[in-house]
């Protein structure tokens, strides 16, 4: 039975481990969406692989921590000397600090969330045809082999291709195949990034607590996290 820092940082290392498989998962998520829209009209999935690219980059930094027993270096520097001899912690800058990137975590990835799942397939095609007319004959030539369609809408969309290799044949419009995959992957990364986003208030909690254990006399600190 663990208690006090070893129970801390075993805590901090499982859930900064769900932190960095979440990141994962949302960066590929939404790099997967931005692959099927092929367009670049549809700025969600940049939004959703940003969210996961900062979440990563923090979700390391705090294994790393927690592994080396440094966790509270998130929010402590150095320490005061008091005249008794014992060491006053600098935590008040450092963990508003460590609080606020939580907060705007939280903010970005609820509405990046909440965006991905309230996104219509109206919405999701008025975004296809305009990405679609203002993409080059390359990137539509591509998307019609990839997906094996042709045209958006119909085949009088069809344009001719560069490959003399390839010449679209297929009596399937682009639009009923592009725009499930993307509707799906959208709502895959909105379900998991609205997940996520909640736990980051857990993960404040749990990271406040090495604080009280370490240093259960400081008075200051306590009323801060109380």
């Amino acid at each position: 039975m663990c208690s006090g820092f070893t129970c801390s940082k075993n805590a901090l290392i499982a859930l900064n481990t769900l932190f960095l498989a979440s990141a994962i998962v949302l960066i590929v998520v939404g790099t997967y969406a931005k692959a099927v829209s092929i367009v670049p009209s549809i700025t969600v999935p940049a939004g959703i692989v940003s969210v996961g690219v900062f979440l990563l980059f923090l979700s390391i930094l705090g294994y790393v921590g927690a592994v080396k027993h440094h966790q509270v270096c998130l929010f402590f520097v150095s320490g005061d000397s008091r005249s008794d001899g014992t060491q006053q912690p600098l935590v008040f800058i450092h963990l508003f600090q460590y609080m606020i990137i939580l907060f705007l975590i939280f903010i970005v990835q609820f509405f990046v969330a909440v965006a991905c799942l309230a996104i219509s397939d109206a919405q999701i095609h008025s975004a296809l045809q305009v990405g679609w007319k203002q993409s080059s004959n390359e990137t539509r030539c591509s998307a019609e082999k990839h997906f094996a369609c042709c045209g958006l809408d119909d085949k009088s969309q069809m344009i001719e291709c560069d490959d003399v290799m390839f010449r679209c044949t297929y009596d399937v419009p682009c639009w009923p195949i592009m725009g499930s995959r993307l509707s799906d992957a959208l709502q895959i990364a909105g379900g998991i990034g609205l997940f996520f986003s909640f736990t980051e208030v857990l993960k404040f909690r749990r990271f406040c607590y090495p604080v009280k254990t370490i240093y259960p006399k400081n008075d200051i600190a306590s009323k801060i996290l109380r």
